[in-house]
């Protein structure tokens, strides 16, 4: 590997979380707060507990910002690209589109992005945090992610809460950001939508040219098929069979 490697934004970014994490962690147990009173006092299992919560935050974060996110494979099996993405269900109105920039026949939900230069499969946003994108194989760990990383933030303001100005500042604006992070992705996965297509369903045809989300299947199959991939079918099936609903005539 090439030494510039190293000074990567992905390496850089994941690099300055870490350091981040452990130092702010590194600083409530240094400080007076209850964490180091309860291990002076030998009652170790809440800080054994917030030390657990830090590192299974971290390590969902790297796990998150480390995996293929779902890219479209560049050359296919001819078989899978067959069944996959040239000949589901798709209406003739809504023809599979050929991205310009790597010249893959994109299924629907999938969108290029740019500063990863690949196509990825119901793709919702690039995070510059994770310096990777959350797409459908990533977005539901980012989800818990989100989670996980928002109690641990929760608990650490309330230990540095009128004891550490700087450190709750931190907290704050962090928790701040992550609560809102996790609140809008809960509503875009309650309702099976991304934050692409939620920011720009004027641009998008196959949403442009419906009244309504054609992937929505109610809150409990949306949360089924997002966190355990049921019911299972490609995104371009559901869409089928929401157009033949909305075009049978009602009894």
């Amino acid at each position: 590997m090439a030494p510039w490697a190293l000074l990567s934004p992905g390496v850089l970014v994941r690099t300055g979380h870490t350091v981040l994490t452990w130092g702010i962690t590194l600083v409530l147990f240094l400080h007076d707060t209850e964490l180091r009173q309860w291990e002076e006092q030998g009652e170790l299992l809440l800080p054994l507990t917030f030390l657990l919560l830090v590192l299974g935050s971290l390590l969902l974060y790297l796990a998150v910002s480390l995996m293929d996110p779902g890219y479209v494979n560049v050359q296919p099996q001819p078989q899978e690209e067959l069944k996959e993405e040239q000949t589901a269900m798709v209406p003739p109105a809504i023809p599979l589109r050929r991205c310009r920039y790597c010249l893959v026949l994109q299924p629907l939900r999938a969108r290029h992005c740019r500063e990863c230069r690949r196509c990825v499969r119901r793709y919702d946003h690039h995070c510059p945090w994770m310096e990777n994108c959350v797409g459908e194989r990533n977005h539901p760990l980012f989800v818990v992610y989100l989670a996980l990383q928002l109690v641990v933030l929760l608990w650490g303001l309330y230990l540095a809460c009128g004891l550490l100005f700087a450190t709750f500042l931190l907290l704050s604006l962090f928790s701040l950001v992550a609560s809102l992070l996790l609140v809008s992705h809960l509503y875009l996965v309650a309702s099976n939508t991304t934050t692409w297509e939620f920011i720009s369903s004027h641009r998008i045809a196959y949403l442009r040219q419906r009244p309504s989300n054609p992937f929505d299947r109610g809150l409990t199959r949306n949360l089924a098929h997002f966190f355990c991939g049921w019911p299972s079918g490609s995104w371009e099936t559901l869409w089928a069979e929401e157009e033949e609903e909305g075009s049978s005539p009602a009894v």
